[in-house]
């Protein structure tokens, strides 16, 4: 009987806890892909080609290094995407990533490219943030995508360093609202991600975290 009564009370303050801090429920970082699950071809399952499922799994593959699995982007005309990732930019607005440079041509002026996609327009295309990794560009440049394109923020220039993971951190939500001058939806709608025309890179494990 007492040993009840402990449980309930225990209980209580559990409940008590919880709706005075809702947040300690509340995951702080969430992994939206680490690429621990490919398929029998070695390609990201969920994941698709922009223009062809052929040739975008000829030019992405993941791979192991160290037992931590990375997607190697190798010669691709085109971008690879997901729709089944989703995450709430408002709880979840800093977005990071990593990568690492490879292989770049003489004068690349496009090296490599992570898109957050928090929204869709009217004919469910992706409305997007394209954050580049750019040869000729200057950190910090905004570029406005039109109509149809995403817009685009360059977030490191230049082709160096080779063979060396570098992280990046951006405030997506903030980004968002700032450039497409309105609200994301309430859960985003995927990501992309794009090696340039020659350009060999690695993307590593991307994640979102609170503010």
């Amino acid at each position: 009987m007492k040993t009840g009564r402990i449980l309930i009370t225990c209980l209580s303050l559990v409940v008590c806890c919880l709706s005075i801090f809702p947040g300690t429920a509340f995951s702080q970082v969430v992994t939206l892909e680490n690429f621990e699950s490919p398929d029998e071809e070695q390609f990201p399952k969920g994941w698709d080609g922009s223009r062809s499922t052929i040739t975008a799994r000829e030019a992405y593959a993941i791979h192991r290094e160290g037992g931590t699995a990375f997607l190697k982007g190798k010669g691709a005309n085109q971008r690879v995407y997901t729709k089944n990732i989703d995450w709430d930019p408002r709880t979840h607005p800093i977005l990071t990533w990593r990568w690492r440079l490879h292989v770049v041509p003489e004068k690349a002026k496009f090296l490599a490219a992570v898109f957050a996609n928090l929204d869709t327009d009217l004919m469910f295309i992706p409305v997007s943030t394209k954050y580049v990794w750019s040869g000729t560009k200057a950190k910090g440049s905004v570029t406005d995508g039109g109509l149809f394109g995403a817009a685009e923020v360059v977030v490191r220039s230049g082709a160096q360093p080779v063979g060396e993971w570098v992280e990046e951190t951006v405030n997506a939500y903030k980004d968002f609202k700032e450039i497409h001058q309105h609200e994301p939806a309430e859960r985003a709608w995927g990501l992309s991600l794009q090696s340039g025309p020659g350009v060999e890179i690695d993307f590593g494990s991307i994640a979102v975290r609170a503010e």
